[in-house]
């Protein structure tokens, strides 16, 4: 029969493509896999095989030994008629026996074998030659496949299962992947058993060993089934119409001399067949064998490398021509004189000698075809195919051949990195394509899964990229120490137990003073070597942006110039930052989230964040352009808005000022020229951001400061004449009372964004919208992220790389509840717009005294409101807590500065704006975020002169309340009935109603109560 003819040149020179960009492809390579194994042994045979242990156990150790997977299971039978039962009752996939069973003859037992299941391949095994009566060593039975001597050696086995999966599996899979393939040619059962077992340990090796370049376990294991596949033919017929078959993937040929041809035996058919070969395809390596010292001559005619088979070592004689001619091992620069001039190792290595290395050896390889070859050999096809002679255009130019192969393989590099969580290694660490790495075996933490998610969602969505083909989108360049490094550096110090009753400031101390894993430090000295941008140092606890508890904000960040003349300075600063970050998981604040959300109080294990800080220099100082935080579910729509539409927090410089809670800007992706906080002149003046965070790159060279930013606030009149600033400003004519887009004369400057939410000068809101979207469909429900931005100037381009993504955990519908006019009109409390979703039962309040509050005195009051929540914590007294401004602002002069430890009991809140105090709600501040983690309710009720806004505080219903205890700024009031609290987050709307006045019962969701701190427990 004829045999199809596959097109020649290789295949097109921009196939293969798609493999790059991801490892789907490999997971259909190697679909048809030998799992069940029949052995026909005698007892003689199988005492033989299992002279020095199990069979199967060894074939599992073998399996084990190469790092492959799924090795197969074995069933061994004594007799024919066993055999033929269980091939009848069972499915198998390889047939194995021995010449002899049961007194009977391989040929007159293999076709009663063979015809009980014709498509079962059927393996012949003897001890020698001689243990084979009846026909010649090229001869086998009809019925038989494969003919093979058995050495005792469980790697015979391995080899014979893996070329009955590559025979199965070679045509699908070099259509799918253009997976490359070994030929080999013989007929004798000796030699075959020879050469095939020491064929595929250095193929498998090869492939193991060139697998470390920047890949993860998973993905090592997916390219291990695209490693070459070994095809065994023994006539020239067979070898032949495998050669045309699979002619555009062929690595090589390895044939004997003398084998069939034209059904009798052929002294010289090894010979005509390279020969045959070589006239059409003159680079493809090829290798004679031969017991006959005569055929080298006639070998280095055709030519072809030649191979004694009286050789004592073949093994090293066959390794030796995998090497020098397949491609296997390191890449070997050379002159045309044969001089070498250079090596290569790794894709990475291979690069950087492509920069370098002389004219006349790039020509001479490029023209042999031997970058193709050493490329395919190591499973990069669609890399091999655009770099076969045929596909590099001209040879003639070296210039132009350098920049083409070293940008072709830059972009292999950097597109097999993108979207995988890649291992961190010292010695083969390239920044410039490495985007997410990891250091150590432990998890990456909460905040660190969140990143990993974003940069694999990117990678698998590319649609969302050519949406804004000159920016780039993207996570920036992360560095994971996983959970192992504060695991070991926890317990080598019994950390837990010594920081137990510390104050924080103490816990620190005692940490920054002790030394971190010795691996940890070595890897970090290896990555600053080749790293010397800004980075920020960020916390990633397992309980970090988790479902239900996010843990926002209660951890360390640092930021790092890392631009210090000494390596050692650097690495030592960013030691320093490492262990204060993991201290802040023994410090209070997350001991009385664990308390207050019901998990475990002691600390939970830590991962850190190293990451490469985005934005740019502006004289002494660094800081992006644009920060902020978007949410997919707005609390406060106003009118003309949905919830369902987003809300986004803007601000310029680093995005300390929106997280905590800050002057910045909020606006709706899908409205970005709607602005309830500029709606006149006067409320620009009075909302715009004012100062921003920024970090000093000469200042951050001293020691890290405990418990606090190492940032620099700088007002927005120093940074004038700085790109950002001249870019997001207007200007306010006083004259006018107006303000004009753009800066320019006249009067100060006013953060307004305009040219980046009105004039588009950069699609802010556009991606924000996509980022939303693609968060909320990953992650299945509402979504935080916190994003950074670079509008782009000069030749550097637009960016917009995200920073973090959370879920939002506000959003759970327990109840069905009312907030309708009747509640509101009976409510001693009303707000339209609060928070959470539910009711509580409470008998506590603690008021901040409007009578006494002074912005000057708001950490006196938080220091006041820390002493009653300890004790109505301690006596499990949940309790609303009222008072003026942003509850946990870190600016005292928007609100009162609590922390999580200070109001861990808290179940309500009041954010009261009044004239004196009349700022934006503290929607978007990691304060926020917890407090809706918690179910807290959260109430904002405008209480501004001439504002209409439907919300209400009866105070003389408060002053009619006991009073339990006063301080100079709070009074702790209780009533002597419970009253209730019912919120409607959907709505945005929420009463308070004493007891006695009408309120609708909520009425359970099937399956979806829960209890929360401050529910009423029947």
């Amino acid at each position: 029969m004829k045999s199809e003819r596959r097109p020649f040149p290789p295949p097109a020179c921009q196939s293969g493509l798609a493999l790059e960009g991801g490892f789907a492809v490999f997971h259909e390579l190697m679909a048809r896999k030998v799992r069940d194994i029949l052995l026909v042994l005698n007892p003689y045979d199988a005492f033989v095989m299992e002279e020095n242990g199990s069979l199967p156990s060894r074939i599992v150790n073998e399996y084990r030994g190469l790092n492959l997977s799924h090795p197969p299971r074995m069933t061994r039978v004594a007799s024919i008629t066993e055999a033929l039962r269980l091939l009848k009752s069972r499915s198998f996939d390889l047939l194995v026996t021995t010449p002899r069973v049961e007194d009977q003859e391989c040929r007159d037992f293999a076709p009663r074998l063979k015809k009980a299941a014709p498509d079962l391949p059927l393996v012949l095994l003897s001890h020698t030659l001689g243990g084979s009566p009846g026909f010649a060593a090229h001869e086998q039975p009809a019925a038989i496949d494969r003919h093979y001597v058995w050495s005792a050696d469980p790697e015979l086995l391995l080899a014979i299962v893996k070329n009955i999966e590559d025979h199965n599996n070679v045509e699908a899979d070099t259509r799918r992947a253009m997976v490359r393939v070994l030929l080999v040619v013989e007929d004798s059962p000796f030699y075959r058993s020879l050469i095939l077992p020491l064929l595929y340990k250095e193929i498998v090796r090869q492939t193991q060993r060139i697998l470390h370049e920047g890949l993860n376990w998973e993905h090592r294991l997916l390219k291990m089934r695209a490693r070459p596949k070994i095809l065994l033919a023994a006539n020239y017929e067979e070898a032949l119409e495998l050669y045309h078959r699979f002619r555009p993937y062929l690595l090589g040929v390895l044939a004997d001399t003398r084998f069939p041809r034209r059904h009798g035996l052929d002294a010289g058919a090894g010979l005509r067949l390279l020969a045959h070969i070589r006239r059409e395809v003159p680079d493809m390596p090829l290798l004679l064998m031969s017991a006959e010292e005569g055929n080298r001559q006639r070998a280095e005619k055709i030519p072809a490398v030649f191979l004694s088979k009286h050789d004592p070592d073949p093994a090293t004689a066959i390794r030796s021509f995998l090497l020098s001619y397949l491609g296997f091992g390191d890449f070997v620069f050379r002159r045309p004189t044969g001089e070498v001039a250079g090596s290569a190792a790794s894709l990475r290595e291979f690069e950087e000698k492509l920069k370098n290395i002389d004219d006349d050896s790039l020509l001479y390889h490029a023209a042999s075809n031997h970058f193709s070859h050493w490329i395919a050999a190591r499973a990069e096809i669609g890399l091999a195919a655009r770099l076969h002679r045929d596909c590099l255009g001209s040879l003639d130019d070296a210039g132009l051949l350098r920049r083409t192969l070293i940008r072709e393989v830059h972009s292999l590099r950097r597109s097999r990195q993108q979207g995988v969580v890649s291992r961190f290694n010292r010695d083969d660490f390239d920044p410039e394509v490495a985007d997410f790495l990891k250091s150590g075996e432990g998890s990456l933490g909460g905040k660190g899964l969140g990143l990993a998610f974003l940069a694999a969602q990117l990678a698998r969505r590319p649609e969302l990229a050519a949406r804004y083909p000159d920016l780039r989108l993207a996570v920036p360049r992360t560095l994971v120490l996983t959970s192992e490094h504060f695991d070991l550096f926890a317990a080598s110090h019994e950390l837990e137990k010594i920081t137990s009753g510390l104050a924080d400031h103490d816990i620190a101390l005692l940490c920054r003073g002790l030394p971190l894993p010795e691996a940890l430090r070595k890897d970090l000295a290896a990555f600053l070597e080749r790293v010397n941008t800004p980075l920020s140092v960020r916390s990633s606890s397992l309980q970090e942006d988790a479902h239900g508890r996010p843990y926002a904000g209660l951890f360390e960040t640092y930021m790092l110039a890392n631009n210090q003349p000494s390596l050692e300075a650097r690495l030592e600063q960013l030691l320093d930052a490492v262990r204060l970050v993991y201290a802040s998981a023994f410090y209070a604040g997350p001991r009385a989230f664990a308390r207050a959300s019901g998990t475990d109080a002691e600390p939970g294990a830590m991962a850190v964040i190293i990451q490469e800080l985005i934005g740019r220099r502006h004289g002494a100082f660094f800081y992006p352009a644009l920060s902020g935080v978007a949410q997919s579910y707005n609390y406060y729509p106003i009118e003309g808005m949905r919830p369902e539409e987003g809300i986004a927090h803007l601000a310029l410089g680093f995005g300390k000022t929106v997280v905590e809670g800050e002057r910045c800007l909020r606006f709706s992706p899908q409205h970005p020229q709607r602005l309830p906080q500029f709606s006149t002149v006067d409320d620009i003046l009075t909302n715009s951001q004012r100062s921003f965070y920024a970090l000093g790159m000469s200042e951050s060279h001293g020691a890290l400061p405990i418990g606090g930013s190492n940032l620099t606030r700088r007002d927005l009149e120093e940074a004038a004449g700085e790109l950002p600033v001249e870019l997001l400003t207007s200007t306010y004519d006083p004259a006018e009372h107006r303000i004009r887009d753009g800066s320019g004369p006249g009067g100060p400057r006013v953060l307004t964004f305009a040219r980046i939410l009105k004039h588009d000068l950069f699609p802010l809101a556009a991606i924000l919208r996509d980022m939303l979207e693609l968060g909320r469909q990953g992650m299945g429900g509402g979504i935080e992220i916190e994003f950074v931005a670079e509008p782009g100037a000069g030749d550097t381009p637009p960016s917009f790389h995200l920073l973090q993504i959370r879920p939002m955990v506000a959003e759970g519908e327990r109840f069905e509840v009312s907030t309708g006019p009747v509640e509101q009109q009976a409510a001693f409390c009303f707000s339209n717009q609060a928070l959470g979703y539910g009711r509580k039962t409470l008998s506590d309040i603690v008021l901040v005294r409007p009578d006494r509050f002074e912005l000057s005195a708001a950490r006196t009051i938080a220091a006041e409101i820390a002493a009653f929540n300890a004790r109505l914590a301690a006596s499990r007294s949940p309790y609303l807590l009222i008072g003026p401004g942003r509850w946990g602002s870190a600016d005292p002069f928007l609100g009162i500065p609590v922390r999580w430890e200070d109001i861990s009991g808290v179940a309500a809140m009041v954010e009261l704006r009044t004239d004196f105090l009349a700022v934006a709600p503290s929607e978007g501040t990691h304060f926020f975020q917890n407090m809706t983690a918690m179910g807290i309710f959260y109430f904002t009720v405008d209480e501004t002169t001439g504002v209409n806004a439907g919300s209400h505080l009866d105070h003389s219903w408060l002053h009619s309340l006991p009073q339990v205890e006063k301080t100079p700024h709070l009074v702790h009031l209780r009533a002597e009935k419970p009253f209730t609290i019912t919120v409607d987050g959907r709505l945005s709307k929420g009463v308070m109603l004493a007891a006695g006045e009408p309120t609708s019962s909520p009425r359970p969701q099937a399956g979806r109560r829960t209890t929360r701190r401050g529910d009423k427990k029947k």
